[in-house]
């Protein structure tokens, strides 16, 4: 059986996300590690603008956007519910949520981890900026367990790398913050076994020529 081909890169957000829905949904592919100054001329070829990740289906179709991954994952298999399938009206407030990280967070997350690095006085202003959408997660986890409610959901697993970004960029000032609810949900995905699955790290494909098997078989 031809499986489906990813491109991915080990600690691009994205790529973390694309991984974590084709875990969750216990599918199987075909990966391929990249580098961003080194990228193969395939992936360039089925996906021009370049960014990862990419995934190539057997019928050629290409899906390069890494919530389209996850969906495409967990509409075949969702062993853990995580579309809420029971609530017609959750996946629509999941992808709310998911544009909301996407469009005004992440931007605003770039920019303080930035100025983190060029130890501007910036940073705290960004931190700040930041903060707008913490607050808005945290009141969200004040509630219940998880971002959509009391279970898991795909919008937990697509926001998770990027607020693990945010956490990374200052950890002593993150430690003493008042989003306790956001390092307990935090805490409890990075210390999952799903979680060191999906940081395994593969040699490139560009180095090795080597494809590896990713994927999950049963429930994690």
């Amino acid at each position: 059986m031809t499986l489906p081909l990813l491109y991915s890169l080990q600690h691009c957000p994205y790529a973390m996300r694309a991984r974590m829905g084709i875990l969750m949904a216990e599918q199987q592919v075909l990966l391929r590690a990249i580098k961003t100054k080194n990228k193969p001329p395939h992936l360039l070829q089925i996906s021009p603008k370049g960014t990862v990740p990419v995934l190539l289906l057997p019928n050629n179709q290409v899906v390069d956007e890494s919530i389209d991954i996850m969906l495409w994952a967990l509409k075949h298999n969702d062993p853990h519910n995580l579309l809420h399938a029971h609530d017609p009206l959750a996946l629509a407030r999941m992808l709310e949520l998911v544009k909301l990280n996407d469009t005004q967070f992440k931007p605003v997350l770039e920019k303080y981890k930035f100025y983190a690095r060029t130890k501007d006085m910036a940073q705290i202003y960004y931190q700040k900026a930041c903060e707008e959408y913490i607050k808005q997660f945290e009141a969200k986890l004040t509630m219940h367990k998880y971002l959509m409610g009391n279970e898991k959901s795909l919008a937990d697993y697509a926001l998770l790398p990027f607020i693990r970004q945010f956490a990374r960029v200052d950890k002593h000032w993150y430690l003493q913050s008042e989003y306790t609810h956001v390092r307990e949900w935090l805490n409890e995905f990075l210390h999952a076994p799903m979680f060191t699955k999906v940081m395994a790290k593969y040699d490139l494909w560009m180095d090795c020529g080597e494809e590896f098997l990713y994927g999950a078989t049963k429930s994690n």
